[in-house]
């Protein structure tokens, strides 16, 4: 079958018979050409780019080194048989003891003209706050407190001894010659909750937490060291011994003996709100029988106190 139409070679077109090329056209050696080409002109750094490249080296080495001694710190506290031990730097703390004169609460709670102080507090009966109660007789020998128990509509009954958990109020004085109101209301609550600005204030819960603010009505000052261990043994006590299992308890009954072993109280050698927190958790779960012998002597110095001994008759 003839073809349709003709087409002329194109090979012979500028290339000579006999030296045809391997591809479609030719093309010049960019690579070889790269080769004899000149180098390019390097740039110059800028002094201020180098000095501030040899300050960041300076800057991540210091870094590196803070860290190596940091990290050696924290290996030697948490090691059991550390040689450093924070409790000694207790003995040195200055302590504000509980027989001085009064705190100024204008200061703690602020100045209000015409009005007296209230502290409000909601609690259930049907598990007592009562590290509250001691830390209430505490600040009786103190202040001049008016005190005040009341019940709660969601609550059906209370036992005689928690309404009067204040006692009697002997002295019937005009309200604006107290320094401090004290009002515990029994309350169908999950946990204790207080307030003691009525209007402004968002509440406090929890025991602990409540313990902590009354407790430092009494003006006393720690260290940072001192602040750790006191709020330590606070949560401590509300949340392993208080709410714990059996092996929480045990384990924490064994740490409080150690602490023990080495000051009266404790944290250093005066009373402190841990002290009221951790003993009365102990009598409320009714674990005291069985501590250790250190454990023993710290309570028997604890109810020796008028406050802790009042509280006593309430849980018997």
């Amino acid at each position: 079958m003839p073809a349709m139409y003709k087409v002329r070679p194109l090979h012979s077109a500028g290339v000579l018979p006999g030296h045809l090329p391997t591809c479609m056209y030719p093309v010049p050696n960019l690579h070889r050409a790269a080769d004899t080409a000149a180098p390019p002109p390097q740039e110059e750094v800028d002094p201020s780019l180098q000095a501030l490249e040899s300050r960041q080296e300076e800057i991540l080495k210091r870094l590196y080194e803070l860290k190596s001694a940091v990290d050696g710190l924290s290996k030697m506290i948490q090691t059991p048989d550390a040689d450093f031990d924070v409790t000694n730097i207790i003995q040195t703390d200055e302590f504000s003891p509980l027989t001085t004169n009064g705190a100024d609460l204008d200061l703690m709670l602020g100045k209000d003209y015409g009005a007296l102080k209230d502290v409000v507090i909601n609690a259930n009966p049907s598990l007592p706050p009562l590290s509250l109660l001691v830390i209430h007789s505490l600040l009786c020998e103190r202040y001049k407190i008016l005190s005040a128990v009341h019940t709660h509509s969601s609550v059906k009954s209370v036992p005689e001894n928690l309404l009067k958990c204040f006692g009697e109020q002997t002295k019937k004085q005009p309200r604006h010659e107290y320094q401090l109101g004290f009002t515990l209301i029994w309350k169908d609550v999950p946990k204790p909750q207080m307030k003691f600005s009525i209007q402004t204030m968002c509440p406090i819960e929890g025991e602990g937490n409540i313990a902590r603010f009354l407790f430092s009505l009494f003006g006393q000052k720690y260290n940072a060291v001192t602040s750790t261990l006191i709020d330590s043994w606070v949560d401590t006590a509300i949340f392993q011994l208080k709410e714990g299992s059996s092996k929480e308890r045990g384990a924490v009954l064994r740490s409080m003996n150690a602490a023990l072993g080495k000051s009266s109280w404790l944290v250093g050698n005066e009373l402190t709100v841990a002290d009221v927190v951790a003993w009365c958790a102990l009598r409320q779960t009714g674990t005291a029988n069985g501590a250790p012998a250190n454990v023993q002597k710290w309570m028997k110095s604890c109810e020796n106190l008028a406050p802790f001994s009042s509280v006593m008759k309430l849980i018997k």
